[in-house]
């Protein structure tokens, strides 16, 4: 998969900016993610326990849903150099196998003496908004 990389520092950044990515959740990223962080979960990965969940079949890790966000921050928007320093994050409906995730950032605020900048982040399928949050990242500065 070839990555779209933007950057914006301090002198380029402004209130209103957005950037956004697209991803489909597949069986297999769930797999990796399991893999990656330790979390074998069975309602991400066994069918049969799943099904007997609230959900009534296999659910994403919300941290691979919200994984996105990071990407959105580190590669579009402000983009290579900047630095989480909190983000906040508030689960609010599940990510289902093949399900077509829209990650969103917004330039909420931006302080360009201390460089920080505050996102607005949301997760979405379809009209559904399934992650929601906001983030405070430091804006690297023109080199």
């Amino acid at each position: 998969m070839v990555m779209e990389i933007e950057t914006f520092c301090c002198e380029t950044i402004s209130v209103g900016m957005t950037a956004s990515l697209t991803r489909i959740v597949r069986s297999q990223d769930i797999q990796s993610f399991a893999e990656l962080s330790g979390d074998y979960n069975p309602i991400h990965l066994d069918e049969e326990y799943a099904a007997a969940t609230r959900f009534g079949r296999r659910i994403a890790h919300g941290m691979l849903s919200a994984s996105f966000i990071s990407t959105v921050i580190g590669t579009r928007l402000p983009g290579i150099g900047s630095v989480y320093v909190s983000q906040s994050i508030n689960f609010i409906a599940p990510v289902f196998l093949d399900d077509v995730v829209e990650t969103i950032v917004e330039i909420m605020a931006f302080d360009p003496k201390t460089a920080r900048a505050t996102l607005c982040c949301q997760c979405v399928v379809g009209e559904t908004v399934v992650i929601e949050g906001e983030a405070l990242i430091l804006v690297p500065r023109r080199r």
